[in-house]
């Protein structure tokens, strides 16, 4: 059974037990999230597809925290202009582990 989830405007395919990152949902560790735009659900009985979401689908995750993802380095560099700027960036991400699909 797995199911098409959409957060933080991308798309997921998740099963149950998986454990993912997702764009940072603003829970605390050990909390538990439920996902309701669902888009796809697949079970014993078919696949559902929503329109654009599944009615009455639902995916449950843990929490398993907040972390951030491996540091990005952007420089700007204009010529001639003597003008050069390093900056980096750490996408902070939510460690979710899929507990059960409803739908």
């Amino acid at each position: 059974m797995y199911a098409v989830i959409e957060t933080g405007g991308k798309q997921y395919k998740v099963s149950e037990g998986e454990i993912i990152y997702v764009e940072l949902l603003g829970a605390n560790e050990g909390d538990k999230y439920t996902f309701d735009h669902v888009l796809a659900v697949s079970g014993n009985d078919g696949v559902k597809l929503g329109a654009p979401y599944v009615d009455g689908a639902t995916v449950t995750a843990d929490v398993l925290g907040n972390v951030k993802g491996r540091k990005i380095h952007v420089l700007r560099y204009k010529a001639k202009k003597n003008e050069k700027k390093k900056i980096g960036h750490r996408q902070p991400y939510t460690k979710v582990q899929i507990s059960a699909i409803n739908g």
